[in-house]
């Protein structure tokens, strides 16, 4: 055991692993509260006490403290289903390194880590009957991705909507689909062959019919899927000669593309072989080759004073979408991290580091440009290339030009309050304000102009061919967790811009401005501004901020806020035009009572056919758990 991390993985893992995705920290405290851990990780790990931790420490801890490439850190372990852990151990990729466990050895490294053993669930999603079973080819993808469209507008067009604004006050629920076993729903759906595509916190990948919710297949990934799927185009009523393929990622940084018709693996490439890798961003395919983007949790054991921090560095990827070859890597950071000094325990400090990419990337097939946002470094000192926007070449990766929002953010978890020995806390000590969200490419009239919103509560428009700055607002109070976090949406030159502003308990209360936001994406004027009103009350975990994308249909915008309530707002005005409490139970096809709860992670509703499909349930970082797809329509 190195570095003190298996001690860290039974105090402060699942804390940890929450904050470096962007939590909010609990008051400062020496040692979180075994409550506090449950509510930051979404799941209970065991004690040093348990049989489980002297195996781990013998037998695992060596190659999972971080420091190992390929092995990913203790922090994803615990993120990890029960029953996807103990099948890694028993037949996949660990049985040899288990080989000397006992089964019940096993299973007991297995609760240590995950807090439980395999369970059978108690209500299996339903399998389709035959009659639901057929593949339609002529339901060909409407969604370019993540935001849509490739250029990140998350616009729904009428004809694929077909959901009026008259008509938005009368929806209701018409299925919903729980995940077994879940406490957070964060894989947004995608839509074709007449299925619902969507992903899963144990892994699991569904393709369910779209009418009823049945299972047609499933796949199961060999980590949390948070990602959406992003689906190969064809042209309606045209069989391809290849098979129409879904694209998506996993918790450690593994791409994978699949059968659409089946759930059949095609291929899976490992993106990147730091052991904090991970890849939150859905993929974006465009010609011939899938662009992912890389981050990682690198911020967790930095935490550990006995840690060298740091030596990860954010990345596009493009792969050969037929084959998942490599065709190109390109860093964040163009240097390779190195020896600088030494921290006040005489371990090493590696820089430049950091950088990550958590977004989508947007496409400027025009220009024939990537944009993309980039976080924080780790350590010192900040480079020019993080809480940036960068503008690549598709075909090469080469960088064209870079806008940097916030110079001198360098920041881990050693920094947090609650952290005793801050070692290695950056002399910059944050601020921590990530792109966590995408750049939109907006057009009027043949004008373009790059709209990006920050985690500091800042909105930027920048020239999409030079990067250079058009104009600024400050919309929200910011925070780490956002000021703008996951997405805004665009209806012609209206940006829609939610605001989270979590009351954090570090952060001034009375300057958060929670809401949703509209502004001119050509001048940043407000158009309208509607804050939201805490309606929370008693309810735990709740917050009335908007965390998750928003997206936008004509005339209508679709909020999922933290207080478990999803809005539709009028466009124009922002008057909340319809609303329903998801924090309650829901009856699903397969007879288990679904539970909505907030709504967070980087997931936004969709809206196709008249209907509204949206994921409930955010189980970390102080929010309302759930496991909850809602489907609604108009009578």
């Amino acid at each position: 055991m190195k570095h003190g991390l298996l001690g860290a993985a039974t105090t402060l893992g699942g804390l940890l692993l929450a904050l470096a995705a962007g939590a909010a920290a609990p008051p400062p405290t020496e040692k979180p509260s075994a409550e506090v851990q449950a509510q930051m990780s979404g799941q209970q790990g065991g004690s040093e006490a348990d049989p489980g931790a002297a195996l781990f420490a013998e037998h695992c801890a060596s190659c999972h403290d971080g420091l190992v490439e390929r092995a990913p850190h203790v922090s994803f372990l615990q993120m990890m289903a029960p029953d996807a852990m103990l099948q890694s151990l028993d037949t996949g990729v660990m049985r040899q390194q288990a080989s000397k466990l006992s089964a019940e050895q096993r299973g007991q490294v297995v609760e240590f880590l995950t807090g439980g053993r395999p369970q059978p669930p108690a209500f299996p999603p339903k399998n389709c009957a035959p009659d639901r079973m057929a593949f339609d080819w002529d339901d060909p993808p409407f969604q370019a991705g993540w935001g849509v469209d490739h250029s990140n507008r998350r616009f729904i067009p009428a004809g694929v909507a077909r959901l009026s604004p008259a008509a938005v006050p009368r929806l209701e629920l018409k299925w919903a689909f729980a995940f077994p076993g879940a406490t957070r729903a964060r894989s947004q759906a995608s839509f074709a062959g007449g299925a619902v595509y969507v992903g899963s916190q144990d892994g699991t990948v569904y393709a369910l019919d779209r009418e009823t919710g049945c299972v047609r297949w499933r796949f199961r990934a060999g980590a949390e899927v948070r990602t959406g799927i992003t689906l190969t185009p064809w042209q309606r009523g045209r069989r391809q000669e290849t098979a129409p393929l879904g694209y998506f990622s996993d918790l450690v940084a593994r791409v994978y593309a699949v059968d659409l018709r089946t759930g059949e693996l095609v291929w899976v490439t490992k993106v990147d072989d730091h052991p904090n890798a991970t890849a939150t961003a859905q993929p974006v395919l465009y010609g011939d080759r899938v662009y992912q983007p890389v981050s990682s949790l690198e911020v967790v054991p930095a935490a550990d004073p006995g840690y060298p921090c740091c030596s990860f560095r954010g990345s596009i990827v493009a792969l050969h979408a037929l084959t998942g070859e490599v065709a190109w890597k390109r860093y964040t950071i163009a240097e390779s991290p190195a020896e600088v000094g030494k921290n006040s325990h005489g371990t090493p400090i590696l820089a430049p580091s950091g950088a990550p990419v958590w977004n989508t990337p947007t496409v400027d097939a025009s220009r024939g440009l990537l944009y993309f946002g980039t976080g924080e470094n780790y350590s010192s000192p900040a480079q020019d290339t993080s809480d940036a926007i960068l503008a690549i070449d598709l075909a090469t990766g080469v960088r064209r030009w870079v806008f940097q929002a916030t110079e001198g953010d360098a920041w881990n978890l050693a920094c947090m309050p609650f952290i005793p020995d801050k070692a290695n806390c950056p002399e910059e000590n944050g601020p921590d304000v990530d792109f966590a969200s995408p750049p939109a490419l907006v057009d009027d009239d043949g004008r373009e102009i790059l709209v990006a919103g920050q985690k500091s509560g800042d909105v930027w428009a920048l020239d999409p061919a030079t990067g250079k700055l058009v104009w600024h607002r400050r919309v929200g109070r910011g925070g780490n967790q956002g000021g703008q976090h996951f997405g805004l949406a665009v209806e012609g030159r209206r940006v829609f811009v939610p605001i989270s502003d979590y009351d954090d308990s570090m952060l001034p209360v009375a300057e958060a401005r929670p809401g949703l936001y509209a502004l001119d994406a050509f001048t940043g004027e407000t158009l309208w501004a509607t804050p939201a009103a805490n309606v929370c009350g008693q309810r735990k975990d709740c917050d009335p901020g908007i965390s998750q994308a928003v997206t936008a249909i004509p005339g209508v915008v679709f909020a999922g806020h933290m207080d478990g309530r999803l809005r539709a707002y009028d466009s124009s005005t922002g008057k909340v035009l319809w609303e329903v409490d998801t924090d309650r139970e829901w009856p699903t096809l397969s007879g288990e009572p679904a539970r909505g709860g907030s709504f967070g992670g980087g997931a936004g509703p969709i809206v196709v056919d008249g209907r509204v499909y949206a994921l409930s349930g955010y189980g970390l970082y102080f929010h309302m758990p759930g496991n909850v797809l809602l489907v609604f329509g108009a009578p």
